[in-house]
């Protein structure tokens, strides 16, 4: 079973929109499982504190590493091969060929950072690998997770209909997916593409083609770099 360990300070917010359509089928019928652990759990002192002032001064907080070590350690089994990733705005841009790795894998522990972030330290003591969904900042990690999840979820065996559902999609093969069209044949005076109505497949195949390559020259010319 592919199994998402979630650590965060919310954790009230999983599984979310996790828990409906096809993630929340499939986490009913156990093809993966979610685990949300609060990182408050282990925080200091009476009032749990989990966070501290930046060194060398600065607006905001940041989480205190030995916190989130303690928390990530007793989340960990000994043998635990599943990658660490922490939501950041500074990581890498998760890309589908990073998803499709991570959904074939064991599953995936998560942090969610909140407040300026994390201490360094953490995330070089516990190797957490850094992902970003976005050139953007949210309020804390929790929406980039959902996001990630739901990204590798839907990949899984048994979670889509069918199992050809994924392979076309933008950014399966470097390009954004074509135009899909469906009845009714001619809606406020547009038609349907005379080509999808030919039943010459491999026609079909080249225009579905072309159009990816001209989606993608003319809104994301960096893919084709």
């Amino acid at each position: 079973m592919w199994s998402a360990t979630i650590l965060t300070l919310y954790p009230e917010m999983f599984p979310g929109p996790l828990g409906t359509s096809l993630s929340g089928d499939a986490l009913a019928r156990g093809i993966w499982s979610l685990e949300a652990r609060n990182i408050r759990d282990h925080g200091l002192g009476r009032h749990r504190a989990v966070d501290d002032t930046p060194a060398g001064g600065g607006p905001g907080m940041v989480i205190r590493a030995d916190v989130l070590a303690s928390a990530l350690d007793a989340a960990l089994a000994p043998d635990d091969a599943r990658p660490r990733l922490l939501m950041s705005p500074r990581g890498r841009p998760l890309t589908q060929a990073r998803v499709r790795q991570l959904s074939a894998g064991p599953g995936v522990i998560i942090v969610c950072g909140r407040f300026e972030g994390v201490d360094e330290r953490v995330i070089e003591g516990r190797g957490l690998e850094e992902v970003s969904i976005g050139d953007y900042v949210l309020s804390g990690g929790e929406i980039a997770s959902l996001v990630t999840l739901d990204a590798c979820v839907r990949l899984l065996p048994g979670v889509m209909g069918k199992e050809a559902s994924g392979s076309e999609e933008s950014f399966e093969n470097g390009l954004l997916e074509y135009p899909h069209y469906t009845r009714p044949r001619d809606w406020e005076g547009r038609g349907i593409p005379d080509i999808l109505l030919s039943g010459d497949h491999a026609k079909i195949a080249l225009w579905r083609k072309e159009q990816s390559q001209r989606l993608t020259r003319e809104r994301r010319p960096d893919l084709l770099a």
